[in-house]
């Protein structure tokens, strides 16, 4: 009996990674029923079970899970090179796919981004804010933008910006309610506007430095936020301190609605990184992406 078609495996995958049989026909665009009976000959041609259905979800077996991640970046590689091949020779165009933080795309990425796309209009980009660390090839994303000291081994990287720090700041009237204080470990005193990992689920602890000594302190406070603008404004409205990007509060600390308290404990973190597989990519308008966004010192 002849093996599995292509055809076969990216349905598969569709309805593996939907987790639904209704989703996946929606997104391939076939009927529900080709899509049913499509898979059922992928098992049979298999000799295993892929999926379990029941009346409310699909899973995948032991057997489908290990078929989805042998598959998964194979049938990845292979979109990008047709992709690649079919540009040759025409203006860049394609889709591009990619997830970041609300902090590199404001302080980074848009900027670079804006002209190139206003440039280059066949170039779509679909940009996935969030602070999660994706797995940027089972969830199909062309790249991810990431702190240089996160970034897989086993990816490309390549720099898109300057290093920054966190500063911790509040406003004149907070400082002039409570103090200033003076050492990070007086933190734990403050009413502090916390920020929350969607990775892990929990509360960030602030990272100081100063003469080598490290210091990671937890704090609690009234406020717990998952975006640092929203921390940004209730630190302005006087609600706490905060531990924000400096560049991002640069006009508040200017016109003195905030101010910073332990400066010369702030450290500077690696700067942004774009990351993707070292097998891509070789599509035109991806390496145009990523020339706009390389880091250019000086």
């Amino acid at each position: 009996m002849a093996g599995p078609d292509l055809n076969q495996l990216t349905w598969f995958q569709a309805v593996a990674e939907e987790r639904s049989f209704t989703k996946a026909a929606a997104r391939i665009g076939v009927a529900q029923s080709t899509l049913s009976h499509a898979i059922r000959q992928l098992e049979t041609r298999m000799g295993v079970r892929l999926l379990t259905r029941t009346t409310r979800s699909v899973a995948l077996t032991v057997a489908g899970e290990r078929l989805l991640q042998t598959i998964t970046p194979r049938i990845a590689e292979i979109e990008q090179e047709i992709a690649a091949l079919t540009a040759f020779g025409e203006k860049p165009a394609g889709s591009i796919r990619l997830t970041l933080s609300d902090h590199a795309l404001e302080s980074v990425v848009w900027p670079k981004l804006r002209p190139v796309l206003g440039s280059h209009p066949e170039i779509k980009v679909e940009l996935v804010l969030d602070s999660t660390f994706r797995n940027i090839v089972e969830e199909r994303f062309d790249a991810g933008v990431r702190l240089g000291e996160s970034v897989e081994k086993d990816m490309i990287a390549v720099r898109i910006g300057a290093d920054w720090r966190l500063v911790a700041v509040a406003s004149p009237a907070y400082f002039a309610a409570r103090g200033r204080p003076a050492h990070p470990q007086e933190l734990v005193g403050h009413n502090c506007i916390n920020m929350r990992h969607e990775t892990s689920g929990g509360l960030y602890a602030w990272e100081f430095e100063k003469d080598d000594q490290a210091l990671r302190v937890r704090v609690d406070g009234q406020l717990t936020f998952n975006n640092s603008y929203a921390m940004i404004d209730a630190a302005v409205s006087g609600l706490g301190i905060a531990y924000v990007p400096e560049d991002i509060v640069a006009s508040q600390l200017k016109s003195g609605a905030l101010e910073i308290a332990l400066d010369d404990w702030s450290p500077l973190f690696d700067g942004y990184f774009l990351y993707y597989p070292s097998r891509r990519q070789n599509l035109r308008a991806f390496q145009i992406i990523v020339e706009a966004l390389r880091h250019r010192s000086g």
